[in-house]
């Protein structure tokens, strides 16, 4: 069967979590391969990363990069992978510390057949967050209602890295001109796939805090994406987007059975 589907998995310092990451996705009942971009991890990440392409040859493929430059660049450079030397004609972006469940894969790939963005949410009904601390629960929440407010995204999980892009909506897109390179590379991506018009929906998911190793959003990448989203409220105040040629697909239904 051939693959189509590709999913980018970041990583830095992952060794303890990627045999087992890439064995659950690589036996999910769907065609998928993965991306794994990793940032010259000290923990031998990249090494794994590189036995399991010459394992899985044509599922399995490594992007290494001399330092870590920041998830959004990493995403980049996966995509550009994924799209110009995989041919993915959808390409699937998620954490490499189990925080997204490889279970929900292929509900992402289901959806996708309806909407050209799908998104793995915790805030639509029966998602939810699991094992996180409440002050990273108010965070989300306050930082999805900030985004959501000022930027007018209509995902309810506006800062979800648990996402499907269609091939289209990535071609759609100038990876190269986008300004933010940590996780406040989430919101801009998603801001843009709106204003162009593409369409898209959520499915629930259990976000879990990371099994093994520590998290990697410091004091600094909160900043940067308080910093993201006032630039970008005042890209859409100014208005000008540039709109995707129209395309015709069943509308996206969101878990209340509304368009979204």
């Amino acid at each position: 069967m051939p693959i189509d589907t590709f999913v980018i998995v970041p990583t830095y310092n992952e060794a303890d979590n990627l045999d087992d990451l890439l064995s659950q996705l690589l036996a999910l009942p769907v065609a998928l391969g993965a991306v794994v971009v990793d940032d010259n991890s000290p923990d031998g990440t990249g090494a794994l990363a590189d036995r399991w392409a010459a394992s899985q040859p044509g599922r399995v493929a490594v992007v290494h990069r001399p330092a870590k430059l920041g998830l959004g660049t990493a995403y980049i450079a996966g995509f550009k992978k994924a799209l110009f030397d995989l041919n993915a004609e959808r390409v699937l972006t998620m954490d490499a510390d189990f925080s997204h469940n490889p279970r929900y894969v292929p509900d992402l790939i289901a959806l996708s057949q309806r909407v050209h963005v799908a998104i793995g949410s915790r805030y639509v009904p029966g998602g939810g967050a699991r094992n996180c601390t409440w002050q990273r629960i108010f965070l989300s929440r306050l930082a999805n209602a900030v985004a959501r407010t000022l930027l007018g995204l209509r995902a309810r999980d506006a800062t979800a890295g648990f996402r499907l892009y269609r091939r289209e909506v990535l071609l759609s897109i100038p990876l190269d001109d986008i300004f933010s390179s940590g996780y406040s590379f989430l919101i801009e991506m998603l801001f843009l796939c709106q204003r162009r018009g593409w369409q898209i929906g959520e499915v629930p998911i259990i976000f879990e805090d990371r099994r093994k190793g520590a998290t990697k959003i410091s004091r600094q990448e909160i900043f940067k994406a308080q910093y993201t989203v006032l630039r970008l409220f005042l890209r859409r105040l100014r208005g000008g987007e540039p709109r995707r040629p129209a395309i015709s697909v069943t509308p996206a239904i969101d878990n209340d059975h509304r368009p979204l």
